[in-house]
């Protein structure tokens, strides 16, 4: 593999820095969300042959420093945020500028409301490896657990797949799929990200199915295509 590992001590390092901003609040954005989203970096570097573990592991363990709520009218600056969180940080790691500065790129690129594109192999890694975790089962989770916290119903009673009216994720948790998380595996960077959203996707599309079996309806094709 491309660059240099990520020991354990560093790990811990970042980990420890981490703890130090988070409040507690944000189950989506927790310390396990940090840790599955380094499970699938390491996954998908490993596979793809490329990637500076170091870059990638600081760049994993803080991207979420600052994460505003999904309400919050600036959400979109979140990465921004973070990777500027992230800096002093860096820092006292001994992390050089040029290091500081890949690091701040991948966690500004890795969002997905901020638009931006990735421009080096860590950055890609790390934007995939955030979109594998809003996908299969965690994804799933994930899902309820942000709607339920923001005191969004699951679906619309009258309209549960939105058949005659528009989508509205801000309204009903299952909108956010078609609107955002459905669309997931067709963004990824890497062939190995974009196989392993797919397979979660399988997951996600026979729950929809299911769940429109019990509310005696049917899911729309476009949601399983």
């Amino acid at each position: 593999m491309a660059g240099r590992l990520a020991d354990s001590a560093l790990q811990t390092q970042l980990q420890t820095a981490l703890l130090a901003h988070l409040d507690g609040c944000d189950t989506a954005h927790d310390l396990a969300h940090i840790q599955r989203v380094w499970a699938n970096a390491r996954v998908i570097a490993d596979k793809e042959g490329r990637g500076d573990l170091r870059i990638l592991i600081a760049a994993a363990y803080l991207h979420d420093l600052v994460s505003l709520p999904k309400d919050h009218p600036q959400r979109h600056t979140s990465s921004a945020l973070s990777a500027k969180a992230a800096k002093p940080i860096l820092a006292t790691l001994g992390y050089s500028p040029d290091e500081t500065a890949q690091v701040a790129h991948a966690i500004t690129a890795h969002s997905y409301s901020a638009n931006i594109p990735p421009e080096t192999p860590e950055a890609e890694i790390l934007q995939d490896a955030d979109r594998l975790d809003a996908l299969g089962a965690i994804g799933i989770a994930r899902t309820f657990a942000v709607s339920g916290a923001l005191g969004r119903p699951i679906y619309d009673p009258a309209d549960p797949f939105a058949k005659q009216r528009s989508l509205n994720d801000k309204k009903f948790a299952i909108d956010h799929w078609p609107q955002k998380l459905l669309r997931l595996p067709q963004l990824m960077n890497t062939e190995t990200g974009k196989a392993l959203a797919v397979e979660r996707l399988k997951l996600m599309q026979g729950f929809l199915k299911q769940l429109a079996n019990e509310l005696d309806t049917t899911v729309p094709t476009d949601w399983l295509t």
